[in-house]
């Protein structure tokens, strides 16, 4: 291949990039002369030479030598209207997978990163000076799930202001088990991915997460967690005999961290461009285009073959996933549960429940249920009504 001096080389690259940046709408052509030193006749001579010829108009065009870059400006001027018209908030990566995808342009990854750069379109990234290694992989699926929110404006405008992205990831393959927008991550919204999540795939080794309060409870602020005080997701984990490993730092769960930069720099753009304004259309997005995506050009192969998941069999679900709290069962066979009275029904093995100390489930869908030992007492509406289809079935 026939290459160019190394000083012509840096003045064509030097000409491109101050006409790109006023095709760009950045510069006037008499401000690109007077960058380049020249005069805005001269100016003009060489934005004819760039029409005509493309890349190779920028050299010199007596040494009978071919351009090693030839794109026409056409195309040049399409892909800038094409990111700042349609693409503006997708980055580089995404923008050129949507140009061979959606308008069969089909320019390399570090043409149009260079392209438009030059254009001042986006910024040249410094790269990063400390030196960190990356923690091994899992051999199998199952070994370690990790788990944790992202607040990011994801819907776009004029939706909500931001909303938080829970997902759950296999270690082992960066597979997305479950993931959905809410408005707020806590116990109730990490309980409703982890639910399905088991009873698709089974019970897990490792429960990986951040140190919020739903996680862990921390008694001083930069400590280690106390286990021996459980929250209601330790307590459920427990019951189920899933290690829970909390994370003191950010750089620990690096792995998370990037899925969360990849996923913000691609999916609220999907969103838009799919005409999502909603959480309940965004998450059907998720769930049926998203994750099926990411799954197929995301993840990578365990080491291992095989899996560590366990099927959960005959374990109750039901009665450990929720929100638990012990009441006293009043005289009246009555069950105290913030300004409601939960009124207990007979039941042939017992004449009463008074003092009988009991739990309140606060299940996923809304409803109660109150359990002395593997006993269901009763299922109640969100407002403490008797439902007396779930109470014959529990009976």
């Amino acid at each position: 291949m026939t290459t160019y001096p190394k000083p012509a080389m840096e003045r064509a690259m030097k000409i491109q990039e101050v006409i790109m940046r006023v095709y760009n709408k950045k510069l006037l052509w008499v401000e690109a002369a007077e960058i380049l030193g020249i005069s805005p006749r001269s100016m003009r001579r060489w934005k004819r030479r760039y029409e005509l010829y493309h890349y190779d108009g920028l050299f010199d065009r007596r040494t009978q030598r071919p351009s090693p870059k030839r794109v026409p400006v056409a195309v040049v001027q399409e892909v800038l209207r094409l990111k700042t018209e349609l693409y503006h908030d997708c980055n580089v990566r995404h923008f050129h997978e949507k140009l061979g995808q959606e308008h069969g342009i089909g320019l390399s990854y570090e043409w149009v990163k260079k392209a438009l750069q030059m254009a001042g379109v986006v910024s040249k990234r410094k790269r990063r000076s400390v030196h960190r290694q990356r923690r091994e992989r899992r051999p199998l699926r199952g070994m370690l799930i990790f788990c944790d929110g992202s607040t990011h404006r994801w819907l776009p405008e004029p939706a909500m202001d931001q909303q938080d992205l829970i997902a759950f990831i296999d270690d082992a393959t960066s597979e997305v088990y479950e993931a959905y927008l809410v408005q707020e991550e806590g116990t109730l919204t990490v309980l409703e991915g982890l639910k399905p999540l088991i009873e698709r795939e089974g019970l897990f080794c490792s429960f990986y997460t951040d140190r919020a309060g739903h996680f862990f409870h921390t008694p001083k602020a930069g400590q280690a967690v106390d286990k021996s005080q459980l929250t209601q997701i330790g307590r459920a984990l427990a019951q189920l005999g899933i290690e829970h490993i909390p994370s003191y730092s950010p750089q620990a769960r690096g792995r998370m961290e990037r899925f969360f930069g990849s996923w913000q720099a691609r999916l609220p753009q999907e969103l838009r461009l799919a005409g999502v304004q909603s959480l309940e259309q965004a998450n059907r997005y998720i769930r049926e285009v998203f994750m099926p995506w990411h799954n197929t050009h995301r993840t990578v192969a365990a080491k291992q073959v095989g899996t560590a998941f366990v099927a959960a069999g005959g374990v109750d679900l039901e009665g450990i996933l929720n929100l638990q709290a012990e009441r006293v069962v009043a005289a009246d066979n009555t069950v105290a549960f913030g300004r409601m009275q939960l009124q207990l029904a007979p039941v042939t093995w017992r004449c009463s429940f008074a003092k009988c100390r009991v739990k309140v489930c606060e299940h996923l869908d809304g409803r109660l249920s109150v359990r002395l030992g593997p006993r269901v007492l009763g299922w109640y509406s969100a407002e403490g009504e008797p439902i007396p289809e779930a109470n014959q079935r529990a009976a």
